[in-house]
């Protein structure tokens, strides 16, 4: 089968990470990331383009058009609401279908006015104060366009309330929901049916980014939410709303996204991998979903990339504390040899070590031929001496700062120590 070639823009925000994370194993899929700031997408993506215009910039469309024919991209995931919404503007001008519902879904998706207009006269809805309704308090204020709870927050008075509407535009003054709150995933397929509700706790907000999330269950109130919302607008693919409950316990709408939320990861670790049903679906394949049972959770935090300016042809690496680390193996060590031996560049063990290498390499079970030249040194040689003759393009890695002070300062090579390798691994996939 041909690969599906997947555009993802923009690439570097944490859902647009969350689709790279979800389709790079795909067999049958190609994955691409565009941006037009230069964001942690090139990090991240093996094939990435960057430098576009901005969507508000008259360049944009012929730019990403060539973009898409230079890569013969056959599907886009926009990451951002905004650009959901352009899209469904410019929709017959861009010559590839985009992971996304049609443009009244995406229009009142950017807007919870809208959105609250829509679905106005369901229980559901909260209540949206207008400038003559008496306000009962605390209510809570929240821009009408905006993402991540920027901007908003609970005011406890009248007087609050008129400091914030001098300093905000175009805000919603809406009911105080003090109760649990919700993501809750979806996936429609082509023929408008709602194949998955999958509901998780929002346990910890960063950033109005969910960091920690639980799987919950499905409760009767929360799929006839889904449903509703699945009848009124014309969604497909993957998508997410959230939920808030008010005082007397009732869950209210908060939000509706028709595009990937990053912490769409925890239900894929259970088996619905909504990205790549989305990308079949649009493919016109018919999907299955399998799901494992059971209660699962996801705890989230930055994770860093390094782009290091350093040539190196040949690594000397040590055994003990570098690539075993209190009686295992280190993983990250591992993966780094593996990458060494995908690009070609030597990799010589220099080990001090008490017993046989070959013995402690089998009883861990690391391959020899991982290793160019394994080297076993006795106690009173030296590693530098080792090296004598190559060390031009060469790096040591030593968890012993005394090891590494003396090839340093007789050879001048880079060294590092454990906690670096990570700055050594080409991530991008």
């Amino acid at each position: 089968m041909k690969k599906i070639n997947v555009l993802v823009f923009p690439c570097g925000a944490e859902n647009a990470l969350e689709i790279h994370a979800a389709l790079k194993y795909a067999v049958n899929v190609h994955v691409v990331g565009a941006s037009s700031a230069d964001d942690h997408g090139r990090y991240v993506y093996r094939h990435y383009v960057g430098g576009l215009p901005y969507i508000q910039e008259p360049g944009f469309l012929d730019a990403f058009r060539r973009v898409l024919q230079e890569q013969a991209i056959d599907l886009v995931f926009p990451t951002h609401d905004t650009v959901v919404r352009f899209f469904t503007e410019h929709r017959s001008e861009i010559p590839c279908r985009i992971v996304m519902g049609d443009a009244r879904a995406a229009a009142i998706c950017r807007e919870k006015r809208l959105i609250y207009d829509c679905f106005k006269g369901q229980s559901f809805t909260p209540r949206v104060y207008g400038p003559q309704d008496t306000v009962e308090f605390p209510a809570f204020a929240k821009p009408n366009i905006g993402e991540g709870g920027r901007d908003a927050q609970v005011v406890a008075s009248l007087e609050a309330l008129e400091i914030v509407r001098r300093t905000r535009r175009d805000l919603l003054v809406m009911e105080y929901l003090p109760g649990e709150e919700l993501t809750v995933d979806c996936f429609t397929d082509r023929f408008r049916k709602l194949r998955f509700v999958g509901p998780r706790s929002r346990s910890r907000v960063r950033y109005g980014i969910s960091v920690r999330s639980v799987s919950v269950p499905l409760t009767d109130e929360v799929r006839a939410i889904a449903e509703t919302i699945n009848k009124e607008l014309t969604l497909r693919g993957l998508w997410f709303f959230q939920l808030k409950k008010d005082a007397a316990g009732r869950f209210k709408l908060l939000e509706i996204s028709s595009r990937t939320a990053g912490t769409m990861c925890l239900y894929r670790q259970a088996g619905v991998n909504l990205p790549l049903l989305s990308v079949y679906d649009f493919m016109d394949m018919d999907v299955e979903i399998l799901r494992n049972d059971g209660r699962i959770e996801v705890d989230r935090a930055l994770a860093s990339r390094f782009a290091l300016d350093i040539d190196y042809q040949t690594v000397f690496m040590d055994l003990d504390d570098t690539v075993l680390h209190d009686g295992r193996v280190n993983p990250l060590a591992v993966v780094f040899l593996y990458q060494m031996a995908e690009t070609g560049r030597k990799v010589v063990l220099l080990s001090k070590h008490e017993r046989d290498v070959a013995q402690t390499l089998a009883e861990f079970r690391i391959s020899p031929t991982l290793f160019d030249e394994i080297v076993h040194l006795r106690p009173d040689q030296e590693k530098a001496d080792a090296m004598t003759g190559r060390t031009a393009r060469a790096i040591f890695i030593d968890n012993a700062f005394a090891e590494r002070k003396k090839v340093k300062e007789r050879t001048g090579m880079p060294v590092f120590d454990v906690d670096a390798i990570p700055s050594l691994i080409d991530w991008r996939e």
